[in-house]
């Protein structure tokens, strides 16, 4: 049981789930999103299911779809990551805390002093989601007029990375040593001065924070793209990614994790955890009854205005009864227009029922029993398609607490998954090793 390869759960909570009806199920919460008494009873359930991770994604503009199905939105309204996790880390001790930080609309200087301040508060638990952004409608809230091009945006984002890790190494983990007799704070030697200048960024530091304590936070990375994956593999050591099947994941798993080695990089400290949405029934059947009701309640203005976000061009002009047309490239997410035109051609589907879909939830769904979701989820683990998974609740609280009281046990039965947290600190769970310090570490 022991050398059983073990599965890493995080959970998907934006802060709260991602599918569009999900606020309309009976049962479920509906201000959920920007409640934060229910959001930090989520938190603690995920902890109580010995979850690595809660990962939040983040909005940087309000989604850009019509006023006529943003109104329906449920995400329009979300408080902001790091206040957010701060808070929950006073109400949880071990589970892993990772936000969304953008590297084309912020400086690596306040994403540095954040994720260390959020290392420290929560006692080494803070993980990073390094991203881009893809809404070009968050250009417009940032003095942009148009949004930086999407190769652009990967070579900031690489520049990006290398600051705020640097940032991080300002201080040794000794710098300060508080001697109250002799009236020295910290040892100056022990202090570097980054001094970057560079394509897009010219930082000066030292980080005015100490080193945070698991060396760096966690880095976590979400694009599928070719420079998204590149990136992944130069930085990321948990990747959330999307793959609708098996074989597709097992294709993704194999190159992101190769290119990782031939840059020297060890397999074992990048986890692939695709998104995952899971439906629990005492049935199959009444599994996809539940799922039926879920899609049921997305209203069709609200997956015609999904389905523009996912292609990343307006489809409120389409032939809703005919085939997806050609779509032309723009700045958005490449990997995400790529995967909805995919589904579209594959299963042959018109304009309505791809809406219907992605209003929704597509990609990756594990619909059933207890039994048969721990099947899957071993099956993807023991095959080379994930580590683990970053599971997607369908509504809230019920899919949450279906998943903790019934999956759960059953994937510790079978040995893959922890009963107990590893330790304290998000890399110690995770098992990734802690980063030496570039500059006093030699």
């Amino acid at each position: 049981m022991a050398d059983k390869k073990q599965l890493r759960l995080a959970a998907f909570m934006r802060p709260t789930t991602i599918h569009t009806g999900a606020w309309r199920y009976p049962g479920a919460w509906p201000d959920a999103n920007f409640n934060f008494a229910h959001i930090k009873q989520l938190a603690q359930t995920l902890e109580r299911g010995k979850f690595d991770a809660f990962f939040m994604a983040d909005h940087m503009a309000v989604l850009n779809m019509p006023t006529k199905a943003l109104k329906r939105s449920h995400t329009a309204t979300s408080f902001e990551p790091f206040t957010l996790l701060s808070a929950l880390s006073q109400a949880t001790e071990r589970l892993g805390l990772a936000a969304t930080a953008s590297t084309t609309f912020d400086t690596p200087y306040h994403i540095a002093r954040r994720f260390a301040s959020l290392d420290h508060i929560s006692g080494g638990r803070a993980a990073w989601n390094v991203v881009t952004t893809s809404n070009p409608d968050a250009a417009l809230n940032f003095g942009m007029d148009e949004h930086m091009e999407h190769g652009q945006r990967y070579r900031r984002a690489r520049e990006f990375y290398d600051v705020v890790t640097g940032l991080w190494d300002s201080w040794a983990d000794d710098a300060f040593i508080r001697d109250v007799e002799n009236g020295i704070y910290f040892d100056p030697d022990k202090m570097h001065v980054l001094d970057h200048k560079g394509e897009f960024l010219s930082v000066r530091g030292p980080l005015n924070i100490a080193r945070p304590v698991q060396g760096w936070p966690v880095i976590v990375q979400a694009g599928a793209s070719e420079s998204g994956r590149q990136l992944a593999a130069e930085t990321a050591e948990a990747v959330f990614t999307s793959q609708a099947s098996l074989a597709i994941g097992q294709a993704f798993y194999k190159d992101v994790k190769g290119r990782a080695e031939k840059l020297g990089r060890s397999r074992d400290h990048m986890k692939i955890l695709p998104a995952a949405f899971v439906v629990v029934g005492d049935t199959m059947e009444e599994a996809q009854r539940k799922r039926d009701k879920l899609d049921s309640l997305v209203h069709p203005d609200s997956g015609l205005a999904s389905l523009s976000i996912a292609l990343g061009h307006d489809a409120s002009g389409f032939d809703l009864d005919g085939p997806l047309p050609e779509i032309p490239e723009t700045n958005a997410s490449k990997s995400g227009r790529e995967r909805t035109i995919e589904m579209a051609r594959s299963e042959n589907l018109t304009v309505r029922q791809l809406a219907e879909r992605v209003g929704g939830r597509t990609g990756l769904s594990f619909i059933g029993t207890p039994q048969t979701i721990a099947d899957g989820m071993q099956e993807w683990l023991e095959t080379e398609g994930s580590d683990g998974f970053t599971i997607q609740f369908p509504f809230l609280p019920m899919g949450l607490e279906d998943f903790v009281n019934r999956v759960v046990p059953e994937l510790q039965r079978r040995g893959i998954f922890r009963h107990e947290y590893e330790g304290k600190t998000l890399r110690e769970n995770l098992d990734l090793p802690r980063p030496g310090n570039r500059f006093f570490e030699k």
